[in-house]
């Protein structure tokens, strides 16, 4: 991080030795850890103050704290940052990966959701996508493979831990980085494509003013 002290200085300068090296210590741990950081593990995160520089510092490079399960963060893109993506037509995920990603999203958070299995806005699902359901697709085997891989390698899927009936998949650890706003556009329209006339559907509609035709398109 050596390249971007210069565009934290400003918030980084009157800070003491120590509080600087905590925020810089819960910067870098929320920006690159894999899996979202215990707020116990780090002072700079413990703290409120501190954790509210680190806040700042990540807000200049269009990022935000996000907080997963209460006790844990991790950073995602701000939700103006990313409209403004968005807008631009940017997109790292080639059209079979978002397909691929998409799926396993349906069968282990969309579908269980509208059946009222799982609740609460997380991520985390104990109903894996298995193999059998990706091939009720027209991607080929190799390419669904390969994009598995890829959005293993990208944090997006990963396998779940029951290779009983052969591999089988779940949300990837950097989902955890959407905002409770972009969290929650993503998982209604998984809702209202997986399951349309289920009453979670309807009550999204309902929130958002919107018919069933008008969910499905």
């Amino acid at each position: 991080m050596t390249e971007q002290h210069a565009l934290f200085d400003p918030i980084l300068r009157d800070l003491s030795d120590r509080s600087r090296d905590e925020v810089l210590a819960a910067f870098s741990a929320v920006q690159y850890a894999a899996n979202p950081v215990a707020e116990v593990q780090l002072p700079g995160l413990r703290d409120v103050t501190l954790r509210r520089q680190v806040q700042k510092m990540l807000t200049l490079i269009g990022r935000t704290l996000v907080k997963v399960d209460g006790t844990h963060w991790t950073s995602g893109y701000a939700d103006d940052v990313a409209e403004t993506l968005t807008a631009q037509g940017w997109q790292p995920l080639s059209a079979v990966d978002r397909a691929v990603l998409v799926l396993v999203l349906v069968h282990s958070v969309a579908i269980p959701r509208s059946e009222g299995i799982l609740t609460g806005d997380s991520w985390k699902s104990a109903r894996p996508t298995t193999v059998d359901e990706l091939r009720t697709t027209r991607i080929s085997g190799e390419d669904r493979r390969l994009a598995l891989q890829r959005l293993r390698a990208a944090g997006l899927v990963q396998l779940s831990g029951d290779h009983s009936g052969g591999p089988s998949y779940i949300p990837g650890p950097q989902l955890q980085r959407l905002t409770p706003a972009a969290r929650r556009r993503l998982q209604d329209q998984l809702i209202l494509a997986a399951a349309p006339a289920s009453p979670i559907a309807e009550a999204i509609r309902a929130r958002k003013g919107i018919t069933e035709d008008e969910g499905a398109a």
